[in-house]
């Protein structure tokens, strides 16, 4: 998992470059699986600000654009990733972050994949938090992150018309180093 951190540690300072994270130390992590059970994406969580920053790295997925989700619910039962629950959406908002009434907390912007399955999606929300409270993302029962066979739409109730749930991973906090 080091090797990995690290791989995403170089990725972040490209993409973000931002002094206020700590790469190196992220405060939660989700290793997504597919229905196979292998580790086809890793999630990493950083509280900034009155907000989360997220970066996932995914590998070993179908080219094309694809919705990914916060869901409300950390458990990740294959085949089909039902046990995940709905959105993350403690805020009763409608979905999709182009939504004028939304968005839902764990609406996230399309993970695009390319032809050599890998993609890489960095975002920062204001609608979570890794502390307490309702919005929080390490809250009992916890909550995942979930990877669909298709592109969200961004305004569809309930989730963006994105498809079968393809990969999903529990959000689970980080010891202090």
């Amino acid at each position: 998992m080091h090797r990995w951190l690290v791989v995403v540690v170089g990725s972040i300072a490209l993409i973000g470059g931002c002094s206020a994270w700590r790469p190196n130390q992220p405060q939660a992590m989700a290793d997504l699986k597919n229905a196979s059970g292998e580790v086809v994406a890793k999630a990493g969580f950083w509280e900034e600000g009155e907000g989360v920053r997220l970066f996932v790295q995914a590998q070993k997925l179908p080219p094309g654009k694809h919705g990914i989700h916060l869901h409300s619910i950390g458990k990740c039962d294959p085949p089909d990733f039902a046990s995940a629950g709905g959105h993350f959406n403690p805020l009763e908002k409608k979905h999709g972050l182009a939504n004028p009434a939304g968005a839902h907390a764990g609406d996230l912007p399309n993970l695009d994949i390319g032809a050599d399955g890998t993609g890489t999606l960095h975002f920062y929300t204001k609608l979570a938090t890794l502390g307490s409270g309702p919005t929080s993302l390490l809250p009992p029962g916890g909550t995942s992150v979930v990877i669909h066979s298709g592109p969200d739409d961004q305004s569809t109730d309930p989730a963006g018309n994105s498809g079968a749930r393809i990969a999903c991973g529990a959000i689970t906090k980080m010891a202090n180093p």
